[in-house]
Order: structure tokens, then C-alpha cells, then sequence
């Protein structure tokens, strides 16, 4: 009996190695490397709230919770505009209470230099480090000095084909690199694949302004293209993290599910998940 049972150990061992070695022949990807010090990821995973735009802030905090994020970008849904700093001061102080970290807001719209002055006060009231904005190109010199005065960094948001002033990484990076370092991007990679850019070669191409990252995912690389849970569409997701990784991106990987905005639990759910198994393998 007892020679059975090595026998038949020995066997599906065999069995099991050769099968492995037949994935990894056929999918050369999936032979990664052991994780090493240097091969860890610096990022953390964030939530951005227009996922729960639908919800009050203490429902969004509790599901931001629920689905294992600890830090979040409040939109101003949840913490407005014109929010006086003794109100910005109470969110705060909520976001605080609930064990989160209130890392950024927006994205925010700066047509105008009162704009631009009232995001930077807001930020400051709250504690804000990055503000993810859109600014119209002449309000460019404003934003650079606002961010040199405040410590405040500044990243801009790429819209995809459907935004005529910023719609790729390629576009902003050419407004911007002769800015304070501190004005960047915050790189939405469904947008950018539907601008026909591939994400992980913009993280690569524009990792010295990669501020931010909006986390998503899309059913075509085309103007058409529409969010899904992350792994069913079309963006090569291991690649992309595989590439924040080589390249020491140290900011936030920001999930930002606008699919069900009445139910948006389950695909977030799914979607961190999903990140977290490609980060684990």
C-alpha cells in the first residue's frame, strides 16, 4: 500500500510539472520571475469617489472600507467646491475617523483663476496633496505658480478622444514639461486606450509626470469603448502593472468604476480583486 501511494504521488507530480512547463511554453508571460525587493510594488491602491456618486459620504467611506482600500479622492459629490474650510474641516475629520487617507479630490475643472485659487485653498483646508484637474491651457502659468506657492501637486486628467484640449498622456506631457515637476498627469488608462495609446507605453514613455493613475478598464480600444470590470475588457492590465513596477511609479492607483453607478460594489469588488491577484502572481 505504501509503495501505491508513492507511486501514484510520483505520478501526478510528473503529471502536474509537465502541464506547467506545457502553459508556460505556450504563454512565455506567465513565467514571471520570484518578487524581489526591487520588483515590489511602491504604489498603493486608492479609490477615486465618483464610483460612489450616487451615495452620501459615510455609505461611500464604508464601502471604500468594505472592498479593502485605504486611501480615496473625494469628488466633490461628497466634499463641494464651496464647502467653507470649517466644513472642509469636518469631511476631513470624518475621512480621518473611518481610517482613510484623504489623499487627493477631484477631478476638478479650472476654466478660470478664481478656480484655480479656490481648488488650492480647498486642498489646503482638507490636508489634499494632489489635486487631479482639468485646466484649459492658458490657465497653465496659473496652476504652475499656484502649485509652486502651496506644495500642492497638480495632475492633470486625460479625457480620451472625446476631449479636444486634453485627451491622451501625449498631449498633456507636451503642455507641461517645462512646469514644476509637481505639475503631472493623472494618467486615466481607459481613456488613453481609447485614444488609441497603449497605457503601459505612456507610464513607461511619462513616468517623471505620472502623478496619478485612474484605474479601469474598457470593452474596445476605441472612441466606443465603455468601462467593465477590470480584466474583461480590452487593456492588457499585468502588462500595465508590470510597468508601474519597473518603473518605481510611487503614487496611487486609483479604481474609478463608473459602470452600475446605482450598484457599484460587486464590479468594484471584482475589479480590486482582479488587481490584487495580478499582484499577487
Amino acid at each position: 500500500m505504501a509503495n501505491r501511494r508513492e507511486f501514484l504521488s510520483r505520478t501526478a507530480g510528473a503529471a502536474t510539472a509537465m502541464v506547467a512547463q506545457s502553459i508556460v511554453a505556450q504563454n512565455p508571460s506567465r513565467a514571471e520571475k520570484p518578487a524581489t525587493p526591487k520588483s515590489r510594488p511602491r504604489f498603493s491602491l486608492a479609490l477615486a469617489s465618483y464610483t460612489f456618486r450616487q451615495f452620501p459620504l459615510d455609505r461611500c467611506l464604508a464601502m471604500t472600507r468594505r472592498v479593502g482600500l485605504r486611501h480615496i479622492c473625494l469628488k466633490d459629490f461628497h466634499l463641494p467646491l464651496t464647502s467653507t474650510p470649517d466644513q472642509i474641516a469636518q469631511v476631513a475629520a470624518r475621512v480621518k475617523a473611518a481610517g482613510l487617507d484623504l489623499y487627493g479630490c477631484g477631478v476638478v475643472a479650472m476654466r478660470k483663476p478664481a478656480e484655480i485659487d479656490r481648488a488650492f485653498d480647498y486642498a489646503k483646508a482638507a490636508g489634499i496633496r494632489t489635486i487631479i484637474c482639468i485646466p484649459t491651457v492658458e490657465m497653465l502659468p496659473r496652476l504652475d505658480e499656484r502649485v509652486r506657492k502651496f506644495d500642492i501637486r497638480a495632475a492633470i486628467h486625460n479625457h480620451g478622444p472625446d476631449d479636444k484640449t486634453f485627451p491622451t498622456p501625449d498631449v498633456i506631457y507636451d503642455k507641461i514639461k517645462h512646469l514644476d515637476p509637481r505639475v503631472g498627469l493623472c494618467m486615466d488608462i481607459g481613456h488613453t486606450i481609447r485614444a488609441g495609446v497603449d497605457p503601459a507605453r505612456a507610464a513607461q514613455q511619462y513616468a517623471d509626470r505620472l502623478l496619478d493613475i485612474h484605474m479601469r478598464d474598457v470593452t474596445s480600444a476605441t472612441a466606443a469603448g465603455v468601462c467593465i470590470e477590470i480584466g474583461r475588457g480590452v487593456i492588457d492590465i499585468p502588462e500595465f502593472l508590470r510597468t508601474l513596477i519597473r518603473t518605481g511609479y510611487s503614487g496611487m492607483v486609483s479604481f474609478e468604476f463608473d459602470k452600475d453607478p446605482a450598484d457599484p460594489l460587486p464590479g468594484l469588488a471584482e475589479s480590486v480583486g482582479y488587481v490584487r491577484g495580478v499582484l499577487a502572481g
